[in-house]
């Protein structure tokens, strides 16, 4: 089911973990529109690139499996893990940051992949998450 031109459903919920039921709720299902939105923002800040979700939506258990907190705004369908092909996460990072998106978190991780977040009360916090702790994206 597509939320929106580019994001579909099945993108934003997928996960290897299919023991567990990934079914957002309609509260966390209304997130999830708001975050297709964002990322279709995203995707233009980065000229069109393809943005390859990696672990948007997690239900609790999902979370659990994977060692997250409940308090990861995956739980409530406001956060997406992703890679764009012939991109750094650096690149990524920076060119969000340029293009002024009223995200909440943008977290370089691992120098793997990107961890974007929404808010209605976006903070703009960019930051490095790596094997030396976590620090502000310089």
């Amino acid at each position: 089911m597509n939320l929106t031109e580019h994001f579909t459903l099945e993108e934003l919920t997928a996960t290897s973990h299919r023991q567990f039921d990934n079914t957002p709720n309609d509260a966390e299902m209304a997130n999830l529109v708001l975050l297709a939105e964002f990322l279709e923002q995203v995707k233009a800040a980065l000229d069109g690139k393809p943005v390859m979700i990696n672990s948007a939506f997690r239900s609790k258990q999902v979370n659990d499996s994977v060692g997250s907190k409940d308090t990861s705004q995956h739980r409530t369908g406001c956060a997406a893990d992703f890679k764009v092909p012939g991109m750094t996460p650096d690149a990524v990072v920076r060119a969000i940051i340029a293009a002024g998106l009223a995200y909440d978190q943008i977290i370089r991780e691992f120098d793997a992949w990107t961890h974007i977040s929404i808010s209605d009360k976006p903070r703009r916090q960019a930051l490095i998450i790596d094997r030396q702790g976590t620090r502000p994206f310089a």
